[in-house]
């Protein structure tokens, strides 16, 4: 026994292999310089080994195949990654025997070109498991660039990662027939092209995005690879089918759900810089509030929130109410919506808009929004006074024509408040423009018992001064000629409605300026009348002349 195990092998602290010193020199170069630095020849000597590639399986392998004669496995898909690393690990050259372990592997690798696309995937695959030997070994760089070039097979690869147009020909020539058969429908992150106006899917297919699935299920550390080769990681990234492939990857359920999310981080920052680079062109700001929602869960860095926070602001006015409702990712102690990331957008927002033409409708619009807003948070027991001021006041007071849906906002708060300081409901009033309430809705602040009393007063009191003042916008006025030249007009205007509410106010003077003008006007008609009169009973005579026949 101790002639046939003269060599004992501590691997990893965990496994023991006994070997024959001799019969292992004869295939391992590095084994063969340990066994000589030891000089214990008659006593069985015994080697640590750390860290060896495939672990006891990989050396199991590596047994026999030394034992065998170098004919005891077959090298195959599954385990060539394996073999190799631990060929290269051992120093199993063809300087100790011909035909040894490392020529053997790296033949079979030579013959890649001609693998289907599925073997070259599980190759990858199976890299996972020595991931570090195989990057430090090239067998990592060699499999992408059997992937790539399989993925762009007959086509240029630029074209291939920068844009749709590319020809579907290359990837109907290289897909396997078992990713054709299951190749996915699922829709989701769907965006829209400048040429096109349907929206497309990240995880819908193009004739370049067939490869999507397959290589969603390597790990993140394979694909920073392939990124890497193509020059596109982190900031280098300008290519949209690349992007488009990096967000169906973190979005798929595996990785998405992945315990640690920091593996991801750098995926997480090229496909930001791809969103920023075509965001214009490319993604409705919908899409992108979608993804800053997923990709910061993988911890992207602060310049990539920054960038995209940049993007989605200057389109805010694209959102919709439930864009805005963004959760705060489970965080309850900090309220139900992250109504901080909202105060940002709209600061980014207001700083780019330009209150001029159309963009001053989209101004007026964003203010409607935000008071919906403002009513749909105002439930939120955590959402402070502070927070709730912040997200009124990032819109000036140009963005709303009347203030009644602020208001609202404002009565929603106070209702799910009903603990709040006097101080408190004071300051949250700040906000409001006394002027630009209508008439009831300030009757309703007057009869409001959870408005302080001087809030009240405030406003009837900017009520009655803005009394003979035109309105502000150019709307009403138009409005207002129309009344003073119609009587009709001026009753129908009674019952208009203005966003959706009466406005008593503007009637009740409009009707005295009216009633002013047609008691001048009978004033004048009475004045002519006795003139008249007075003409025609100075002329008695005349008309009783002869030259008229009497009536009677």
């Amino acid at each position: 026994m101790s002639l046939l195990c003269d060599l004992q092998i501590n691997l990893n602290h965990e496994f023991t292999f006994f070997l024959n010193k001799g019969l292992i020199s004869e295939y391992s170069g590095f084994l063969k310089k340990k066994v000589k630095q030891n000089n214990n020849k008659n006593s069985r000597i015994i080697l640590h080994i750390e860290d060896f590639p495939g672990g006891p399986d990989g050396f199991d392998l590596v047994s026999r195949f030394c034992y065998s004669n170098g004919e005891g496995i077959s090298i195959n898909i599954s385990n060539v990654s394996i073999l190799y690393c631990s060929s290269v690990f051992l120093e199993m050259t063809e300087n100790l025997c011909s035909s040894n372990l490392s020529l053997q592997t790296e033949k079979f690798l030579e013959g890649m070109f001609y693998w289907s696309w599925n073997d070259i995937i599980s190759c990858l695959k199976s890299c996972e498991k020595v991931f570090l030997h195989a990057d430090s070994y090239g067998l990592v760089d060699k499999l992408v660039f059997g992937v790539l070039a399989k993925t762009a097979q007959g086509s240029d690869m630029s074209q291939v990662f920068a844009s749709f147009s590319t020809s579907s020909s290359a990837s109907t020539s290289s897909m396997s027939p078992e990713t054709a058969k299951t190749r996915s429908t699922s829709r989701s992150f769907s965006c829209k092209t400048s040429n096109e106006s349907t929206s497309r899917s990240f995880s819908c297919k193009t004739s370049n995005e067939w490869w999507f699935d397959d290589l969603s299920s390597l790990g993140p550390k394979i694909i920073e690879k392939l990124v890497n080769n193509l020059g596109a990681y982190d900031h280098n990234n300008d290519s949209l089918v690349l992007t488009r492939f990096l967000l169906h990857y973190l979005k798929t359920e595996v990785h998405y759900k992945s315990n640690n999310k920091l593996e991801y981080a750098g995926l997480a920052n090229t496909a930001v810089q791809g969103v920023i680079f075509a965001a214009k062109t490319a993604f409705s700001c919908r899409k992108i509030l979608l993804v800053f929602r997923v990709l910061s869960g993988f911890g992207i860095s602060k310049e990539s929130k920054n960038g995209l926070e940049r993007v989605i602001g200057e389109m805010l006015d694209q959102a919709t109410l439930d864009d805005l409702l963004i959760p705060t990712g489970g965080k309850r102690e900090k309220g139900v919506y992250d109504v901080d990331l909202v105060i940002r957008l709209l600061k980014l927002y207001v700083s780019s808009c330009n209150t001029e033409g159309d963009e001053y409708l989209k101004f007026r619009r964003m203010g409607k929004m935000i008071d919906k807003y403002l009513r749909e948070i105002s439930p939120d027991q955590n959402l402070e006074v502070s927070k709730f001021l912040e997200v009124a006041e990032s819109l000036p007071d140009s963005a709303r024509d009347w203030f009644d849906g602020l208001f609202r906002a404002i009565d929603i708060y106070l209702e799910s408040h009903p603990n709040l300081s006097s101080e408190d409901r004071t300051k949250l009033c700040r906000c409001l423009n006394y002027k630009k309430l209508t008439l009831e809705i300030c009757k309703q602040l007057a009869k409001n018992p959870k408005i302080p009393p001087s809030i009240a007063v405030q406003a009837l009191k900017s009520q009655q001064l803005s009394k003979e003042t035109l309105p502000d916008s150019r709307e009403d006025k138009i409005k207002l000629n129309k009344t003073r030249n119609s009587r009709k007009y001026l009753e129908e205007k009674r019952y208009s409605l203005v966003d959706g509410f009466e406005d008593d106010l503007r009637v009740d003077l409009e009707r005295r300026h009216w009633h002013k003008v047609m008691d001048h006007s009978e004033k004048v008609c009475k004045e002519k009348r006795s003139e008249i009169v007075s003409r025609l009973a100075s002329r008695k005579h005349f008309h009783s002349s002869s030259n008229f026949r009497r009536l009677c």
